[in-house]
């Protein structure tokens, strides 16, 4: 069987022209993803010229297929400035020359705790008033459709009883150590972190409230983010523990609240944007998820959880309705390279839904629009 191993050891020949040390001492080769014999990974680029991008994805492509892989699927990226600032570290390690002189103009603010208001990352936190009306669905596709957008965005699966994250994206690898703190996975340009990475599977987590604020103070000051956007939070359902952590924690936290259209639903949720307000936390706007089902034959909308809650929602809080998100599941197969339970493709119509939220998320916390 194929393993990771055997595919990082076919690359170590392969050195990159800046730094002159191999792409696979400088991790420059991840997110490494095997399904039988199918291989996706991502690559980053040291030079973004076209001949360097053909010629890099050429010999790892068949670096791979020699190693034994049938189908490969490169995703390739440019260098963050934390990159380079690691790529950096790597070469006085191992004392090569080259690259030397390479330099990383904003490593000190890619290193400055992303708490820190001096960082410049801007956070969203995705709360809701009970389970199961899909906010971490949103919390995902957001953050996918934000980085598809061109920016640098981290998540954190701030729902430590109920974590789900790792498993909606597809995640199958855990976080590695760098620097005596802990390196996010990566995944469709999203940088990642949990409590399900450091857990057994499936084994529930049985703490007190301190405990749990702790852990998220960890996920910010133990994690070597990079150089960040946006830090998007799914929050637990309800008002409790870690809600309120969030809200002291990080008090120029921005937030959204998920609901369906059940008046139900949406009369919870009011909870959690009443919370929002009573902490001087802006709410950016409302999800109306799982708004209406199409049938796939004759193209009906089916209202299978009423109408109106979403706006009725967002009329109270005195904020917007950012979107509402049709029932379904993403059309996504096992056997695709880059597969995910959760994430929707970007030619998709809730793709475009998400990217249209994403969009006006930009709007509203950077005043630009998007090309």
């Amino acid at each position: 069987m194929l393993t990771k191993e055997q595919l990082l050891a076919s690359v170590s020949q392969l050195r990159d022209p800046e730094y002159g040390i191999s792409l696979a001492e400088l991790n420059f080769v991840r997110d490494v993803m095997i399904k039988e014999a199918h291989v996706s990974a991502t690559v980053l680029l040291s030079k973004e010229s076209e001949e360097y991008k053909e010629r890099v994805q050429q010999e790892i492509m068949e670096a791979f297929k020699k190693a034994g892989a049938e189908q490969v699927h490169l995703r390739l990226r440019p260098l963050s400035d934390y990159d380079r600032s690691e790529a950096l570290r790597k070469v006085q390690e191992t004392g090569s020359t080259a690259g030397a002189q390479a330099e990383a103009p904003n490593a000190a603010k890619a290193s400055l705790n992303v708490l820190d208001p001096q960082s410049g990352v801007k956070f969203i936190a995705i709360a809701s008033g009970k389970g199961g009306v899909g906010k971490s669905t949103v919390t995902v596709n957001l953050a996918v459709a934000l980085a598809r957008l061109g920016k640098k965005v981290g998540l954190v699966d701030a729902d430590i009883y109920g974590f789900s994250i790792p498993d909606m994206m597809g995640i199958e690898e855990r976080p590695q150590a760098a620097e005596n703190r802990i390196a996010p996975v990566e995944r469709f340009g999203v940088k990642v972190i949990s409590m399900g990475f450091f857990v057994e599977e499936n084994t529930p987590v049985i703490w007190r409230g301190p405990m749990l604020g702790k852990m998220l103070k960890n996920f910010f000051s133990e994690v070597e983010w990079g150089e960040l956007d946006y830090i998007l939070l799914d929050l637990p359902p309800g008002t409790g523990d870690v809600a309120l952590d969030v809200h002291q924690m990080i008090p120029q936290s921005k937030e959204i609240i998920v609901t369906t259209p059940h008046a139900t639903a949406a009369f919870v949720a009011a909870r959690a944007g009443a919370m929002a307000i009573h902490t001087n936390h802006e709410i950016l706007g409302v999800v109306e998820n799982m708004s209406y089902y199409t049938c796939g034959k004759c193209g009906n909308k089916d209202y299978v959880f009423g109408r109106g809650g979403g706006g009725k929602l967002a009329e109270e809080l005195h904020t917007s309705l950012l979107a509402q998100i049709p029932l379904g599941v993403p059309d996504n197969h096992v056997a695709e390279p880059d597969y995910s339970p959760s994430v929707y493709k970007a030619d998709t119509e809730t793709g475009q839904i998400y990217k249209d939220m994403a969009e006006q998320v930009i709007l509203q916390l950077e005043g630009t629009r998007q090309a």
